[in-house]
Protein backbone atom coordinates (compact mmCIF):
# COMPACT_ATOMS: atom_id res chain seq x y z
CA UNK A 1 0.00 0.00 0.00
CA UNK A 2 2.93 2.32 -0.29
CA UNK A 3 2.05 5.49 -2.16
CA UNK A 4 4.92 6.11 -4.56
CA UNK A 5 3.30 9.32 -5.82
CA UNK A 6 4.31 11.96 -3.29
CA UNK A 7 2.59 14.87 -4.97
CA UNK A 8 -0.54 16.62 -3.75
CA UNK A 9 -3.88 15.43 -5.12
CA UNK A 10 -6.68 17.95 -5.55
CA UNK A 11 -10.17 17.14 -6.81
CA UNK A 12 -12.51 19.90 -7.94
CA UNK A 13 -16.25 19.95 -7.29
CA UNK A 14 -18.08 17.34 -9.38
CA UNK A 15 -14.84 15.71 -10.58
CA UNK A 16 -14.59 11.96 -10.43
CA UNK A 17 -16.78 9.32 -12.04
CA UNK A 18 -20.44 9.16 -11.00
CA UNK A 19 -22.40 5.92 -11.12
CA UNK A 20 -25.92 4.87 -10.28
CA UNK A 21 -25.82 1.96 -7.81
CA UNK A 22 -29.25 0.50 -7.00
CA UNK A 23 -30.80 3.92 -7.64
CA UNK A 24 -28.32 5.85 -5.47
CA UNK A 25 -25.73 8.10 -7.11
CA UNK A 26 -22.12 7.63 -6.01
CA UNK A 27 -19.29 9.93 -7.11
CA UNK A 28 -15.81 8.57 -6.55
CA UNK A 29 -13.95 11.59 -5.18
CA UNK A 30 -10.70 9.70 -4.71
CA UNK A 31 -9.90 6.02 -5.01
CA UNK A 32 -7.13 3.58 -4.36
CA UNK A 33 -5.26 4.49 -7.53
CA UNK A 34 -4.69 7.97 -6.12
CA UNK A 35 -4.07 6.89 -2.48
CA UNK A 36 -1.78 3.92 -2.99
CA UNK A 37 -4.67 1.67 -1.92
CA UNK A 38 -4.89 3.28 1.52
CA UNK A 39 -8.45 4.62 1.33
CA UNK A 40 -11.29 5.81 -0.90
CA UNK A 41 -13.75 8.67 -0.45
CA UNK A 42 -17.16 8.47 -2.12
CA UNK A 43 -19.81 11.20 -2.26
CA UNK A 44 -23.21 9.46 -2.01
CA UNK A 45 -26.65 10.81 -2.83
CA UNK A 46 -29.37 8.55 -1.46
CA UNK A 47 -32.87 9.34 -2.80
CA UNK A 48 -36.04 8.68 -0.80
CA UNK A 49 -36.46 4.90 -0.37
CA UNK A 50 -32.85 4.46 -1.56
CA UNK A 51 -29.95 2.55 -0.07
CA UNK A 52 -28.23 -0.80 -0.62
CA UNK A 53 -29.38 -4.29 0.34
CA UNK A 54 -28.04 -5.74 3.60
CA UNK A 55 -24.35 -6.49 3.25
CA UNK A 56 -21.12 -7.13 5.14
CA UNK A 57 -17.43 -6.66 4.41
CA UNK A 58 -14.90 -8.19 6.78
CA UNK A 59 -11.84 -6.63 5.16
CA UNK A 60 -13.10 -3.04 4.85
CA UNK A 61 -13.84 -0.40 7.43
CA UNK A 62 -16.58 1.93 6.24
CA UNK A 63 -17.51 5.28 7.75
CA UNK A 64 -20.30 7.71 6.90
CA UNK A 65 -20.53 11.42 7.57
CA UNK A 66 -23.99 12.84 6.92
CA UNK A 67 -23.74 16.17 5.08
CA UNK A 68 -27.47 16.64 4.66
CA UNK A 69 -30.66 14.67 5.14
CA UNK A 70 -31.00 11.50 7.14
CA UNK A 71 -30.40 7.78 6.80
CA UNK A 72 -31.30 4.84 8.98
CA UNK A 73 -28.40 2.45 9.57
CA UNK A 74 -29.80 -0.98 10.35
CA UNK A 75 -28.20 -4.06 11.93
CA UNK A 76 -29.79 -6.98 13.78
CA UNK A 77 -28.88 -5.32 17.07
CA UNK A 78 -29.77 -1.71 16.39
CA UNK A 79 -31.40 0.86 14.16
CA UNK A 80 -29.57 4.17 14.27
CA UNK A 81 -30.93 7.36 12.74
CA UNK A 82 -28.03 9.36 11.34
CA UNK A 83 -29.03 12.96 10.64
CA UNK A 84 -27.03 15.94 9.36
CA UNK A 85 -23.56 16.17 10.94
CA UNK A 86 -23.76 12.60 12.30
CA UNK A 87 -20.99 10.06 11.88
CA UNK A 88 -21.33 6.27 11.69
CA UNK A 89 -18.46 3.76 11.62
CA UNK A 90 -18.76 0.15 10.45
CA UNK A 91 -15.57 -1.56 11.72
CA UNK A 92 -13.59 -4.34 10.11
CA UNK A 93 -15.50 -7.61 10.63
CA UNK A 94 -18.53 -5.45 11.45
CA UNK A 95 -22.13 -6.65 11.46
CA UNK A 96 -24.40 -7.24 8.50
CA UNK A 97 -25.87 -3.81 7.86
CA UNK A 98 -27.73 -1.62 5.45
CA UNK A 99 -28.68 2.01 5.30
CA UNK A 100 -31.82 3.47 3.87
CA UNK A 101 -33.40 6.86 3.35
CA UNK A 102 -36.90 6.77 4.84
CA UNK A 103 -37.53 10.50 4.35
CA UNK A 104 -38.88 12.42 1.36
CA UNK A 105 -35.59 14.35 0.92
CA UNK A 106 -32.34 13.17 -0.71
CA UNK A 107 -29.66 12.29 1.83
CA UNK A 108 -26.11 13.44 1.07
CA UNK A 109 -23.32 11.46 2.74
CA UNK A 110 -19.57 11.02 2.48
CA UNK A 111 -18.41 7.43 2.66
CA UNK A 112 -14.81 6.73 3.67
CA UNK A 113 -13.47 3.19 3.20
CA UNK A 114 -10.16 1.76 4.23
CA UNK A 115 -8.38 0.17 2.56
CA UNK A 116 -9.49 1.28 -0.89
CA UNK A 117 -11.20 -1.17 -3.23
CA UNK A 118 -14.90 -0.86 -2.50
CA UNK A 119 -15.07 2.02 -4.99
CA UNK A 120 -14.01 -0.41 -7.76
CA UNK A 121 -17.02 -2.55 -6.92
CA UNK A 122 -19.29 0.50 -7.19
CA UNK A 123 -17.82 1.30 -10.62
CA UNK A 124 -18.38 -2.28 -11.82
CA UNK A 125 -21.90 -2.65 -10.42
CA UNK A 126 -23.07 0.87 -11.28
CA UNK A 127 -24.16 2.53 -14.46
CA UNK A 128 -22.34 5.76 -15.43
CA UNK A 129 -24.45 8.89 -14.90
CA UNK A 130 -23.87 12.62 -14.87
CA UNK A 131 -23.17 14.07 -11.43
CA UNK A 132 -26.33 14.58 -9.35
CA UNK A 133 -28.40 12.42 -11.73
CA UNK A 134 -30.61 9.58 -10.52
CA UNK A 135 -31.77 6.46 -12.28
CA UNK A 136 -34.88 4.66 -11.01
CA UNK A 137 -34.37 2.20 -8.15
CA UNK A 138 -34.23 -1.18 -9.91
CA UNK A 139 -36.34 -4.16 -8.90
CA UNK A 140 -34.20 -6.54 -6.85
CA UNK A 141 -35.13 -9.74 -8.67
CA UNK A 142 -33.39 -12.99 -7.75
CA UNK A 143 -31.37 -12.75 -11.00
CA UNK A 144 -30.29 -9.15 -10.26
CA UNK A 145 -29.33 -10.06 -6.68
CA UNK A 146 -27.30 -12.99 -8.01
CA UNK A 147 -25.49 -10.69 -10.48
CA UNK A 148 -24.71 -8.18 -7.74
CA UNK A 149 -23.57 -10.94 -5.34
CA UNK A 150 -21.17 -12.30 -7.95
CA UNK A 151 -19.55 -8.90 -8.47
CA UNK A 152 -19.55 -8.06 -4.75
CA UNK A 153 -17.77 -11.31 -3.83
CA UNK A 154 -14.85 -10.30 -6.08
CA UNK A 155 -14.37 -7.30 -3.78
CA UNK A 156 -14.73 -9.03 -0.40
CA UNK A 157 -18.40 -8.14 0.06
CA UNK A 158 -21.27 -10.40 0.98
CA UNK A 159 -24.81 -9.39 -0.02
CA UNK A 160 -27.97 -10.62 1.66
CA UNK A 161 -31.59 -10.69 0.46
CA UNK A 162 -33.51 -7.41 0.77
CA UNK A 163 -35.75 -8.95 3.48
CA UNK A 164 -32.79 -10.22 5.57
CA UNK A 165 -33.69 -8.11 8.61
CA UNK A 166 -37.37 -9.07 8.39
CA UNK A 167 -36.61 -12.72 9.19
Amino acid sequence: MENINNSLTAVAAQEGPSVSVVGDTYRIIIGGEQTGGAYALVDMLIPPKGGPVPHSHATFQEAFYIIDGEIKVITREKVYTAAKDSYVNIPFNGPVHKFTNKTDKTAHILCFTTPAGMEKMFLEIGKPVAANTFLPIPQMTPDELKRLQSIAEKYGQKLYPPDYFDQ
